[in-house]
């Protein structure tokens, strides 16, 4: 629902206009005079602006200033019954989206009012794409049948008609972005915008004007005024990944704005309101942080409203494969290669590991393995120089006695030696066990073991041997 702030001096026809307006599903503020007018513009914040330019006290014109002070983006609709060429030229000049001459139909003005909301929509969008946080824009795909998986997608979908915050727990790469923007296509905010920022990732002397926007002139590099994150995401969900990291001036500022609503943009007096659902993220202990004094408890209390876990990757092993299988599929088409599956010891290679960066680790490996093989079933040795390294020191690490170290390693040779062997002997099993200096059932009992996808018959070798018979 838009709203839009209807300046009109004559009763009857700000009655008659608010109806309709009303009819078509806006939300409607009204003002009588061109103070009242740049008053509201000053307390709250609108979508659209429709006012007549002949006014009592303030003309339209000075309406158009203060609702572009208020927000360069914002569609101004002058209406006037004394219209000339003059004036119109004048109103567009100045940033009017529309100069409608009365007596006017009312279709053509809620025709004209759609055509300035659509367009309003787009710099929006393209604001939101310019600041890097729309990229991931898009229904997202939730890969996983674990019980523990569905168990989050319930309670994502639970409360995604509400308006409640929503604090989504755990560790990096556990993919809380993905579920953040499962959440907010799912609810009744799915067709307004989805905001991200990362706390972490920007400097605190930015990260307030990040969220809550600057006036021109309130610091240094400051030539004009921009909207923040929280504008931006009006009417939809800003996600802040990371919120741990806020520092205690912006957690005071944060706080607020969930209690009321309502912010002032850095320099800035004018008071913002804006209707926006909370969505937060955190791979570090908040409790501990609360505790600790490194965090507000009372910002805590606000935004663990509705605490969603999300448990690591080790803890849900079935959700490898459909992963697997759902990367290596997105990265052929990316990168152009013929890579149509994995092999079984592969797959086992990705379900003994432990993950510590999770599915984001995982998405890096399977990457990586469709770019370094050349065939078109993933193997083992594709996953060598990330895995294998990565995978020892972390089992390591993790407890593992050099014995079984040792013992993977092993493994992971005899893997290596036996698919070189296969590929040099044209897949031969014949040839590939007699130079691995082994019987040909010993090399079968290994290839079944180690699920070892044979190579393509090398057929090159096969023309060249009839070649010879020749």
């Amino acid at each position: 629902m838009s709203r839009i702030l209807l300046v009109e001096d004559k009763d009857s026809m700000r009655r008659m206009i608010r109806r309709t307006l009303e009819a078509a599903k806006h939300r409607v503020d009204e003002a009588g005079d061109g103070d009242e007018a740049v008053r509201k513009l000053g307390l709250a914040r609108y979508d659209l602006v429709l006012t007549d330019l002949k006014l009592p006290k303030q003309d339209g014109f000075a309406v158009l200033k203060a609702a572009k002070e208020a927000s360069t983006q914002m569609p101004v609709i002058i209406m006037t019954a004394f219209g000339t060429i003059d004036l119109a030229v004048r109103a567009m000049k100045e940033g009017a989206y529309h100069f409608i001459a009365k007596p006017f139909d009312s279709d053509h003005l809620l025709l004209q009012i759609e055509r300035a909301m659509s367009q309003f929509r787009l710099v929006t969008e393209n604001l939101i794409l310019k600041e890097g946080s729309a990229e991931k824009l898009g229904v997202p795909t939730i890969v996983g049948k674990s019980k523990k998986i569905q168990e989050v997608s319930a309670l994502i979908q639970k409360v995604s008609g509400s308006s409640a915050t929503v604090l989504l727990l755990g560790e990096s790469g556990t993919g809380k972005d993905l579920f953040a923007r499962a959440l907010h296509y799912q609810s009744p905010r799915g067709t307004h915008p989805f905001v991200a920022i990362n706390c972490a990732a920007i400097p605190d002397t930015l990260l307030e004007s990040e969220l809550f926007g600057h006036e021109r002139g309130a610091f240094t590099g400051a030539i004009g005024s921009k909207p923040g994150r929280f504008e931006l995401a009006n009417g939809g969900t800003l996600f802040l990944d990371e919120v741990s990291e806020l520092s205690p001036a912006v957690q005071a500022k944060l706080l607020r704005v969930i209690q009321q609503q309502t912010f002032e943009r850095v320099g800035g007096t004018r008071t913002i309101e804006v209707d926006v659902r909370i969505v937060a993220a955190s791979n570090a202990d908040l409790g501990k942080a609360v505790r600790e004094r490194r965090f507000r408890e009372d910002l805590f209390f606000r935004l663990n409203v509705f605490p969603v876990p999300i448990p690591p990757l080790r803890e849900r092993p079935d959700d490898i494969p459909p992963l697997v299988e759902h990367f290596i599929a997105k990265f052929a088409v990316k990168i152009r290669r013929q890579v149509r599956g994995i092999s079984k010891g592969a797959l086992q290679l990705l379900m003994n590991y432990h993950w510590p960066g999770n599915i984001r680790e995982l998405e890096n490996f399977l990457e990586r393995a469709v770019i370094l093989t050349t065939g078109e079933v993933l193997q083992p040795a594709d996953f060598a120089l990330g895995l294998g390294a990565t995978a020892s020191a972390d089992q390591a690490a993790s407890g593992e006695s050099l014995q079984e170290i040792s013992a993977r390693a092993s493994r992971q040779a005899e893997i290596e030696g036996i698919r070189r062997a296969l590929a040099a002997a044209g897949g031969s099993r014949q040839k590939a066990a007699e130079q691995l200096k082994l019987s040909q059932k010993a090399l079968q009992a290994k290839i079944e073991e180690y699920g070892i996808e044979m190579p393509p018959p090398d057929e090159g070798a096969a023309d060249r041997r009839v070649r010879r018979t020749r």
